[in-house]
C-alpha cells in the first residue's frame, strides 16, 4: 500500500503553531477510500527519522496517521538532534510545556483526522515512545481516542510531566477511561528510565480501578528499544517486530472492526485442563 506525506498547520490557544505531520494510504483506483485514524506521538526530539518511519509503518496498514511536533510553545517543528545538547532541550521543554497544552494538541490531532476526507470518521487511536507513550496514554482522556499502545511511556510514575508538577495522568485515566476504551504498554525489564517499583505503580493502579490493559515487560529490553537509529545503542529490530504484532492486533480489533456496542460479560474463567 503506497503512502502520501503532508502536513497541517494548526492555530492554539497560545497564538502558537501547532504543525501536524499527516501519513495516508492510497489503493490504487480507490480515490475515496477511507481509512482508521491514529495519532503518533513522539519523543522528546519531535518528528525525527525513527518517529516518522513508525508513522510510515502504520500507515501503510491502512490506517491516516497524524504526528504532531509537540514542542511548537518553544520552537518550530524541526527535530531535535540525537546528541547531549538535544536531548537536553528537549528534557527541559518537555517539563516547561503546560500539561493542557499537551491536551489541546490531542484535542486538535483529533479534529484534523476528522477535517480529512480519507478518515473514516470512526474511531482514533493512540501510540508513542518514550514521552509519546505517556502523550498515548493521556490521549483516552479524550472519547474519540479508542485505544492506546504506549512504548515505554516516561514520567507516568512520577507525576513529571509539564509545567507546574500537575501531572495527573495516571490518576485520570485509571478513573476516567471507560470500559469501551482499552490499553497496551510495553516497557523493557531493562528500562532505567522507568523503574520496575514504576511499572508495579502503573500496572496496579490501573489493574485495581478495572481499566482494560495489556501489560508486557520484555525480558533484556531497553528504554526506546524501538526506535531506529544507533546513537544510542538500544534499537532491537526482532524485539520492535514482535511488539508491533501487539501495536496491529490491538489497532486491527479496536480500529477496523464495528464490534458495535460494549457488553461487560467477564464471566469467571473454568479452571480446566
Amino acid at each position: 500500500m503506497l503512502i502520501t506525506e503532508s502536513y497541517q498547520d494548526v492555530a492554539t490557544k497560545d497564538g502558537t503553531t501547532l504543525r501536524v505531520y499527516i501519513y495516508a494510504p492510497t489503493i490504487k483506483g480507490y480515490p475515496k477510500a477511507k481509512f482508521p485514524g491514529v495519532i503518533v506521538y513522539s519523543e522528546i526530539y519531535q518528528v525525527t527519522g525513527p518517529v516518522k518511519r513508525f508513522a510510515q509503518k502504520i500507515a501503510s496498514e491502512g490506517y491516516v496517521v497524524a504526528a504532531p511536533a509537540i514542542y511548537h510553545n518553544f520552537m518550530g517543528p524541526e527535530p531535535l538532534p540525537y546528541d547531549v545538547p538535544g536531548t537536553d532541550t528537549g528534557n527541559q521543554y518537555k517539563i516547561e510545556k503546560p500539561v493542557d497544552s499537551y491536551d489541546e494538541d490531542n484535542k486538535l490531532c483529533c479534529d484534523v483526522l476528522y477535517s480529512l476526507p480519507n478518515f473514516d470518521g470512526k474511531r482514533i487511536g493512540a501510540t508513542g515512545m518514550c514521552l509519546g507513550g505517556h502523550l498515548a496514554f493521556r490521549a483516552l482522556l479524550d472519547k474519540r481516542v479508542t485505544c492506546a499502545t504506549c512504548f515505554f511511556p516516561t514520567d507516568i510514575h512520577l507525576k513529571s510531566l509539564g509545567l507546574g508538577k500537575n501531572d495527573d495522568s495516571l490518576e485520570r485515566i485509571s478513573k476516567e477511561v471507560s470500559k469501551d476504551q482499552e490499553m497496551v504498554l510495553i516497557f523493557g525489564t531493562l528500562d532505567t528510565h522507568v523503574s520496575p517499583e514504576g511499572r508495579d505503580l502503573i500496572r496496579k493502579t490501573l489493574r485495581d480501578n478495572g481499566v482494560r490493559f495489556t501489560f508486557l515487560e520484555v525480558l533484556d529490553a531497553q528504554h526506546a528499544f524501538i526506535r531506529d537509529e544507533f546513537s544510542k545503542g538500544r534499537f532491537d529490530a526482532a524485539i520492535t517486530q514482535s511488539c508491533l504484532g501487539f501495536l496491529f492486533e490491538q489497532f486491527n480489533r479496536k480500529l477496523k472492526i464495528d464490534l458495535g456496542e460494549f457488553v461487560d460479560d467477564n464471566k469467571p474463567v473454568e479452571h480446566v485442563c
